[in-house]
Parts: structure tokens; sequence; C-alpha cells
């Protein structure tokens, strides 16, 4: 389930749904952490309270960066209802 063809992912599929779980590599922890980091500077340098156009944007592209890399480095997207596909 973790790996497809020799590729380990960073981040594995959820066992029921659509979407990805805590990652399972040193590489997705790095990534989950300096994305929580950025949201938190995001927040310091964009009060939302005072500039929320501007912390909206960069939170959306923020989000956007952080989905893309799971898209890349996580298991295929699909639903999933439980079932390993090995068995």
């Amino acid at each position: 389930m973790n790996e497809d063809k020799g590729k380990k992912y960073w981040f594995p599929a959820k066992r029921y749904g659509l979407g990805w779980r805590l990652p399972v590599a040193w590489q997705g922890w790095v990534t989950l952490i300096l994305f929580i980091s950025l949201v938190i500077l995001d927040s310091i340098i964009f009060p939302p309270a005072i500039k929320s156009v501007e912390f909206s944007i960069s939170l959306i592209l923020l989000i956007i960066l952080l989905f893309l890399i799971m898209l890349i480095k996580g298991e295929p997207l699909g639903w999933r209802f439980g079932k390993d596909s090995n068995t």
C-alpha cells in the first residue's frame, strides 16, 4: 500500500474516503512542518484582521502548493472503502 512499483510515497492514502493521511517519510514531515511554519509566518506578515485579502491570497497559494506536493509525492487519489487493494 505504501509502495507502487518501487516508488516510496511520502503521504499514504486514507483508508476510507478521498485524501491522504499523515506522512510516513521524513520528507513528508519536513513538508508538513514547513507548510505550518509558512502559514504562521503568513499570519504574522499579513495579519488577517488588517490585511485579509493579502493573507487569504497567500494562504490559498500555500494550500495549492501543499496539494501539488501531496499529489506528486502521495499515493494516487481515489475513493477508498477500507479494503486494501492488495487483497
